[in-house]
């Protein structure tokens, strides 16, 4: 019996939450794997009018960006993401299907940060509010990463190589603000996660995914929501 391909991807926008990751599949992930990555070389925006982020090639976005690629830090053209382990190949079509024709898939290398744990032994973040802290499961998106040490691609564990979805619109739809995935938390969550802010108990679908999941991956974007 041939043995069915398995597929690795880097997220690093609103796929970073495993319940959104989860619910785009259209399954509990309790065969998948995760661990906290970096990809090297590349930048991440916000797209205007929309609450998820595109990254691009730092060939293409130091243009937009005004910078130098020979002279910025190696912070400034890398993005910190999470890479998933244990894809199928019905995964990776309802992802292409989420991403949609804003995206396009593309084979990359990625360095691993830290050790790799069953995405069900993760928890994303959530809003931040004051009180006791309860037990927490492994934090994989930290607000501020340990900084990357000299010539990450020669220090680092060796590359992995992986899917991820490269911005394929107009980079003038993106802006030069960088996209945080802890801001996403704090604002923006409510749209995609139910549970997520007040009222949530009236609100028991992922509006925002499955608004993408009816637009077949032909992606329409409104005004922001507020």
């Amino acid at each position: 019996m041939a043995r069915r391909k398995r597929f690795s991807a880097f997220f690093y926008g609103t796929l970073l939450h495993p319940e959104i990751l989860k619910r785009v599949i259209g399954n509990k992930g309790s065969r998948l794997k995760i661990c906290p990555a970096v990809l090297l070389d590349h930048t991440r925006h916000k797209v205007k009018h929309a609450d998820y982020p595109g990254i691009l090639p730092y060939s293409k976005s130091k243009f937009m960006l005004g910078h130098d690629l020979e002279v910025e830090e190696v912070e400034d053209r890398s993005v910190h993401g999470s890479l998933v382990i244990g894809l199928s190949q019905a995964d990776m079509n309802c992802l292409d299907v989420f991403e949609g024709d804003e995206y396009v898939r593309e084979k990359v290398q990625v360095y691993s940060l830290g050790p790799i744990v069953r995405l069900a032994d993760y928890e994303a973040p959530k809003r931040r509010i004051p009180g006791p802290t309860v037990e927490e499961k492994p934090d994989l998106t930290p607000s501020t990463p340990e900084p990357l040490p000299p010539n990450p691609s020669e220090t680092l564990k060796p590359a992995i190589e992986c899917e991820t979805y490269i911005w394929a619109s107009d980079p003038k739809e993106l802006t030069e603000e960088p996209w945080s995935f802890r801001d996403f938390i704090q604002l923006n969550a409510w749209k995609w996660i139910p549970g997520e802010s007040e009222g949530a108990n009236d609100r028991q679908d992922y509006l925002e995914v499955d608004r993408r999941r009816e637009m077949g991956g032909n992606i329409v974007r409104g005004p922001p929501q507020e």
